[in-house]
């Protein structure tokens, strides 16, 4: 293991040390702003870099058991993270009813419109056109479509609650839809349609050709585990800091999601640029498309179920000006993927649909 590994992880869990001792009232604003402040970045900071470190211990893993799995094994570690930093603020002395929708369409914009405009912006420029499998893109849409129907559109029209939540029923039925539906899709991405979600013109295998060694294997799930619980172990005292801060400054709520999201698929975002970068367009794809399938069939039955558990109120419903924004977005995205190549072109639109978001969140 490097230096920087053992350095990673020493900063990560003696920070976890240290936070487990703190007062909670540091966390909620008593040493004042400039301690508040401290605080937040470091443990924004400490987040950030744990994340960087089991990123790319999954990407070892990715190296050594080939795609699919590979990518699918870094996204699930990317939206436990996400799932964990929800609960924690959901979980917290004050409720976020709004927390999970928030994230999860922050979430959207910036993987649909950010990452992927900047990627095929970059990409284009570089290599000119670049080529994925489009029957790998049109499954994930296929799953994303629905999913976010389901999750932050069909909630403002039923009738049976108001104010886009979901009645008790509907919410344990469309949570287990979610999963079944997104169940389904990881059956069939690993196993008889592997192909679909490799480079156009390779062949999917269930690894290398010559197997990993079991150490090494077994190495990079301890360094994922590792660089990941303390994430969760701190997400609670980011989670205090973040509700704290956004308050004092008077900044719009939905912030709130948007820093969860950019913090936790950071990393991802990073490694799905240099894979454009270095014209693997399919990876990339797999990256972004997954992590956006990965959070709607894996978020919304997690917030719901401790929506159930705790009694707390749970709201998914958009407003009109973010449904405007979602709906072009997953019409805009089955355009961009409704052939097998891309150009600059696309990478702008997604773009300027990333910077509207932006303005609207400051100025609705």
């Amino acid at each position: 293991m490097k230096v920087t590994d053992w350095a990673r992880l020493a900063v990560a869990w003696a920070t976890v040390a240290l936070f487990l001792l703190i007062s909670p009232d540091w966390l909620s604003g008593s040493g004042g702003p400039a301690v508040s402040a401290l605080v937040f970045f470091w443990l924004l900071g400490v987040t950030v870099w744990s994340a960087f470190g089991g990123v790319h211990a999954a990407e070892e893993m990715a190296e050594r058991l080939g795609e699919p799995l590979g990518t699918l094994v870094l996204t699930l570690s990317i939206v436990i993270i996400e799932v964990a930093l929800i609960s924690a603020v959901m979980l917290g002395a004050k409720a976020a009813p709004t927390l999970g929708r928030d994230t999860m369409f922050a979430v959207l914009m910036i993987v649909l419109n950010g990452v992927v405009g900047l990627g095929l912006l970059l990409g284009g420029l570089r290599h000119k056109q670049q080529f994925f499998n489009l029957q790998g893109a049109s499954a994930y849409l296929a799953v994303i479509i629905p999913l976010a129907m389901i999750a932050l559109l069909l909630p403002n029209f039923t009738v049976s609650t108001e104010g886009g939540t979901l009645s008790t029923a509907q919410a344990v039925f469309f949570s287990l839809f979610t999963v079944l539906l997104y169940g389904i899709f990881l059956v069939l991405q690993t196993g008889r349609h592997k192909d679909f979600f490799v480079e156009p013109g390779e062949s999917a295998t269930a690894g290398p050709v010559d197997p990993p060694p079991l150490p090494s294997l077994a190495r990079n799930v301890v360094l994922l585990l590792a660089g990941i619980l303390p994430i969760v172990i701190l997400s609670k005292s980011l989670a205090a800091i973040l509700h704290y801060g956004i308050g004092a400054v008077g900044a719009p709520p939905a912030l709130g999601g948007v820093i969860i999201a950019i913090v936790v698929f950071m990393p991802e975002g990073i490694s799905a640029l240099r894979a454009v970068s270095a014209n693997e367009l399919q990876r990339a794809v797999n990256l972004c498309l997954g992590a956006v399938a990965s959070t709607l069939g894996l978020t919304v039955p997690a917030v719901l179920a401790i929506g159930l558990i705790t009694g707390q109120t749970v709201t998914l419903g958009l407003d009109p000006i973010n449904m405007v924004l979602l709906t072009t977005t997953l019409i805009l995205s089955t355009l961009t993927f409704s052939g097998s190549r891309t150009t600059t072109l696309e990478g702008a639109v997604h773009l300027v649909m990333f910077f509207v978001f932006v303005v609207l969140i400051f100025s609705p």
